[in-house]
């Protein structure tokens, strides 16, 4: 009851403020989240949790957001392009991985329960394997937005930073994933590395437009 009174509030604040585009992408968040944990759907336990935790926190949540910063005025103008993209699947990324590495230690119970995670059907083995995947994408994908201009220099060098972080989580689970009672730790480094990640990325964001306003200019008229 509640949940459908906050959309129906949001919706209306919208509506009046004209935002409606990012409460209609925070409004999908908000079902993902809906489909994915509570009754008659439960997706999670089919083993949907992280695809719907991606979409949910990167493409939907980080797009409405940047829709959000625009009043009602400049709303209009602000253009969804390749960087606010790009940023958004990073953002989902990370996001899923730290639901991913949940699952290490409670493989018995979703067992028992009959919920049908990624970790319940590959094991923990395979499951070291994919993190370490994961990871390697992470920083693949961020080199390639930078190489194809989409995301600026600034987020490549600072997020690039992070990788003794990214390397921690994937020492960490390779070498306890067997081990219940220290892997559940590997959630809480998947935590670090997504503040870590999105800290860096939205500091290379301001960087790369405090550079752009301040000293573009001062080049042209030079």
């Amino acid at each position: 009851m509640f949940l459908v009174l906050g959309l129906i509030g949001l919706t209306w604040v919208s509506l009046e403020a004209g935002h409606l585009r990012a409460m209609l992408l925070l409004a999908c968040a908000s079902i993902c989240g809906y489909i994915y944990q509570c009754p008659p759907f439960r997706l999670s336990y089919h083993g949907l949790g992280e695809p719907l935790c991606f979409a949910a926190f990167g493409p939907f949540a980080t797009t409405g957001f940047y829709w959000l910063m625009g009043n009602n005025s400049s709303v209009n103008c602000l253009p969804l392009t390749g960087t606010v993209l790009c940023a958004s699947l990073l953002v989902g990324f990370t996001t899923s991985l730290i639901l991913f590495c949940s699952h290490f230690h409670q493989v018995e119970e979703e067992t028992t329960v009959g919920k049908i995670s990624p970790l319940v059907r590959l094991g923990t083995e395979n499951g070291s394997s994919v993190v370490k995947v994961a990871i390697t994408a992470l920083y693949s994908l961020l080199l390639t937005f930078g190489l194809s201009r989409d995301l600026p220099s600034s987020c490549i060098i600072l997020c690039l930073l992070t990788l003794p972080m990214g390397n921690r989580v994937v020492s960490f689970v390779d070498e306890n994933h067997e081990d219940k009672r220290s892997i559940f730790m590997a959630k809480y480094y998947c935590v670090r590395l997504h503040a870590l990640f999105g800290a860096s990325l939205a500091a290379g964001l301001v960087i790369a437009k405090f550079v752009c306003k301040r000293y573009i200019p001062r080049l042209i008229l030079a």
